[in-house]
């Protein structure tokens, strides 16, 4: 019957959110044979395996996804209906997931975080810290924070956050003993510190002061794929990094690192907020967005300004 295979694909989607039968089976009070074999019948009824099982982990098959994704619109209608009809409606409840690059991501989330929980007892947080741009919807996320996405895709909606202001920087270590860039075509002799992932290489848009844009690849010795760990590597002296003025400004205030060509222009980064475009945003995805931009416009980078989102 159509009721009892919706209930076996909303504990095939919880098996795939927690990654085993175990804790998906008891997040429906269930053990972990009856959620395997709420699965089971699931591949029987399409003639086709959903999951493949190891001993470390489970891992989606081509069918397995697509079955996710619908899933995952099925949960939603439910859960709309239940806020629609809720005499609470509006009172954030459950888990929230999210997912953000994880320099960004710890100066600007946890302390909004501990405010979140603080105000509303009955929800939880789980975050994923990654600069990967993974399929939110697939892994489970409400709520991304990504930084310089400009265009995200068909089925989201993004708010702007902060616009932060990149800064290139440096220790001052890394000088020692030898010449600084004066322009921004000097940069090219210099040791860059590039952001590559799976691949691809960031390159560098900067203009001087009135001058025409360039791009840079620069002499780069060193790829990274985390906002952080290219942050550490300025720090150990190891080059000349562009990254959000957010990311470095204690460490500049503390002369930890000193801001290369001040007066050089580097563009802007937007950092937004991205969710799953719903007809009905859940409140404790829109309570946490306003927190957030609460927070970023009272507290943000002194580069950039927030928007508060509707």
């Amino acid at each position: 019957m159509l009721g009892s295979k919706v209930n076996d694909i909303l504990v095939f989607l919880s098996v795939v959110d927690t990654g085993s039968f175990v804790d998906g089976g008891r997040a429906f009070g269930l053990s972990r044979s009856t959620a395997g074999k709420a699965v089971a019948r699931l591949e029987d009824a399409y003639g086709a395996r959903l999951l493949n099982r190891t001993t470390r982990a489970l891992d989606m098959t081509e069918e397995g996804r697509k079955l996710y994704e619908h899933g995952q619109a099925i949960r939603a209608a439910i859960e709309e209906a239940d806020l629609s009809l809720s005499a609470d409606a509006g009172i954030p409840r459950g888990t929230l997931r999210i997912t953000a690059p994880d320099a960004v991501g710890r100066r600007i989330l946890l302390p909004v975080v501990r405010r979140f929980l603080e105000k509303w007892p009955q929800m939880r947080v789980e975050i994923g810290f990654s600069d990967r741009v993974d399929n939110m919807i697939e892994k489970g996320f409400d709520l991304a924070i990504r930084v310089g996405v400009t265009s995200p895709g068909q089925g989201f909606i993004s708010r702007t956050l902060l616009t932060d202001v990149p800064v290139l920087c440096a220790a001052p270590a890394y000088f020692e003993g030898g010449g600084r860039p004066l322009r921004a075509e000097q940069l090219d002799a210099f040791d860059l510190l590039l952001f590559g992932d799976q691949g691809k290489n960031q390159g560098w848009r900067i203009r001087d002061e009135g001058g025409p844009w360039i791009r840079l690849q620069g002499h780069a010795r060193l790829k990274l794929d985390s906002a952080e760990a290219l942050r550490e590597a300025a720090l150990a002296g190891l080059g000349i990094a562009l990254l959000p003025r957010l990311v470095v400004e204690e460490d500049l205030a503390a002369g930890r690192l000193e801001q290369v060509l001040p007066l050089a222009e580097c563009g802007s980064v937007p950092i937004i907020a991205l969710y799953p475009h719903k007809r009905l945003l859940e409140p404790r995805v829109r309570r946490f967005i306003d927190m957030l931009a609460e927070h970023l416009n009272r507290n943000g980078s002194s580069c950039g300004n927030g928007n508060r989102p509707p």
